[in-house]
């Protein structure tokens, strides 16, 4: 077997190696496998985590941060902590995408009748209110052809988009096509509580005849509070974030197509939600009803 020079001088010189790894605070084995150019165990770990770490932020769409990335690995068997796959992210330049702020759409109307608050800023998922308690809001992605408006129903319990439509312009029958299509999706057994702002397409004389009509309770947030509807806001941070944001949308029919995409096929099936202990809302939803 042939011993390492660095091995040999330090035995015909009379150095303990053993004493000087304890004084460097490292393994003689790290230290002989530096010194030959092989990498430890830890450095080995390290880039297998991080093959995985890519390939799980790849799955997200390039969305995920530390926390989500962590949790994946968690659910895959993975037992690795946060901060070591925060490090090994930085190392290879992988992170989140961050939000941007967002202009106000909210028009209010002071000429109509008040409206109580009967969520009171209650967001916390509900195991028992699949189809109780909803919330809704509208917000604008720029086109090629000009201004696209989305409008959402979101179930507070699930933060499953239930329901949304879009448009190129910001009347009532915007939000009204979006309560009408989560009603018909979910078809609630029992009134539900419909969360809004104070623009004056959720409070007009239309918009409460089509709530009345399907058995839904209006709710509207205080005035100028944005946590007064936090979870319609938290979710337009979400799909700005991570879609609209990213590329410029050449026309409404291909951002559209894109916000379905999302939507449907990763938001409400896929993407992880901390709140809900890091699952999808359809893997909440799907374990309530198991």
């Amino acid at each position: 077997m042939t011993v390492h020079p660095f091995i040999e001088a330090e035995k015909q010189n009379g150095h303990n190696v053993k004493r000087a790894c304890e004084l460097l605070k490292v393994s003689r084995t790290a230290s002989y496998a530096r010194l030959a150019d092989k990498p430890g165990p830890r450095a080995v770990r390290d880039a297998e985590l991080t093959e995985q770490i890519i390939e799980v932020h790849e799955r997200s769409r390039g969305t995920y941060g530390a926390p989500r990335v962590h949790a994946v690995l968690q659910r895959e068997g993975e037992e690795c902590g946060r901060r070591r796959v925060a490090r090994l992210m930085r190392a290879v330049g992988l992170q989140g995408r961050h939000r941007r702020r967002r202009h106000l759409t909210t028009i209010p109307d002071p000429r109509t009748a008040f409206r109580p608050d009967l969520i009171v800023r209650g967001f916390q998922p509900d195991p028992a209110g699949l189809d109780a308690r909803w919330c809704g809001d509208i917000t604008y992605i720029p086109t090629g052809e000009g201004w696209l408006y989305l409008a959402t129903v979101i179930d507070i319990a699930s933060r499953r988009v239930v329901g949304w439509a879009t448009a190129d312009h910001l009347r009532t029958d915007l939000v009204a096509d979006a309560l009408r299509a989560a009603c018909r999706q979910r078809c609630p057994i029992r009134p539900v509580i419909f969360q809004s702002d104070r623009g004056c397409q959720y409070i007009s004389q239309q918009f409460a005849a089509l709530v009345a009509e399907f058995g839904v309770q209006l709710s509207v947030g205080r005035t100028g509070q944005c946590w007064g509807n936090a979870l319609a806001e938290s979710f337009f941070a979400t799909i700005k974030r991570e879609l609209l944001d990213t590329v410029a949308w050449p026309s409404k029919v291909v951002a559209r197509t894109a916000i379905f995409d999302f939507i449907e096929g990763w938001y409400n099936l896929h993407r992880l939600y901390s709140s809900l202990g890091y699952r999808s809302p359809a893997e909440y939803e799907t374990a309530l009803a198991a």
